[in-house]
């Protein structure tokens, strides 16, 4: 009766992990860049050890682990913003940003200048350049973007923005603030971006909404499996207290 409990209890801990990634997505539904995430399951079988002595062989008791989060880095759509130092990236590909931490990656192109008139994201990372960061003056006049990346401005070309890929996208590590962490970054080397555009989240509300739905009923199922568990334990606790030796 206990394992049954236990099982439950593992399936239970699962899907309000499940219910905490679905909000999480929901929540980022308007955040320029930001990639959907899914919950990785797997059985995990109990016991371990081998227990030969009993006259019958043990069961294999079958839990629910949660033991990762994939995320989806399919591309979202692209809205025009017509801003200067907005930039979308056509295909794959991450802008490369400074940090203290060492450098981070995004899909979120929404930049601005910042008081000295460097180019810096949304929460004032430096958006680096294949030479370093890029900083423009008064005297730069207007700023173009071309498709391969190449900052220009009336004075002659500032840089070009670098843009980086990575063999397998999964192993990028989520460190807040829409942006990654990886390994071995590698150029693209057909860089493709847009000037004045953003690149949308890539969730899907209303799939997101049908899964909150289907994970809240499963929640809901496994908790009156409990419960009923619960009280057939607790009645046969009762019954086997008041038979008489």
């Amino acid at each position: 009766m206990e394992n049954s409990l236990l099982i439950g209890l593992s399936r239970q801990t699962a899907l309000r992990n499940q219910l905490s990634v679905v909000a999480n997505n929901l929540a980022n539904m308007n955040t320029t860049g930001f990639k959907s995430q899914r919950l990785l399951f797997e059985e995990y079988l109990m016991p371990v050890a081998e227990a030969s002595s009993f006259e019958r062989p043990d069961q294999k008791y079958s839990y629910v682990l949660d033991y990762s989060a994939s995320s989806d880095f399919e591309a979202g759509a692209i809205s025009l913003t017509q801003n200067t130092f907005d930039v979308a990236i056509e295909g794959e590909g991450f802008f490369v940003v400074g940090d203290p931490a060492g450098e981070r990656y995004t899909r979120n192109g929404a930049f601005h200048l910042d008081a000295t008139g460097q180019l810096v994201t949304a929460d004032g990372r430096s958006v680096m350049g294949e030479g370093g960061p890029l900083v423009f003056t008064a005297d730069d006049g207007d700023v173009t973007i071309a498709e391969d990346g190449t900052v220009s401005t009336e004075l002659g070309v500032k840089g070009r923005l670098r843009v980086v890929r990575f063999d397998d996208p999964q192993t990028l590590e989520r460190v807040g603030d829409n942006l990654f962490s990886g390994q071995a970054p590698l150029p693209v080397e057909s860089v493709r971006v847009q000037q004045g555009a953003i690149e949308k989240s890539n969730v899907s509300g209303v799939v997101e909404m049908t899964r909150m739905i289907e994970v809240t009923r499963n929640y809901t199922t496994v908790s009156k499996m409990l419960s009923d568990g619960d009280e057939l334990l607790r009645k046969a606790i009762e019954r086997l207290g008041s038979v008489q030796a």
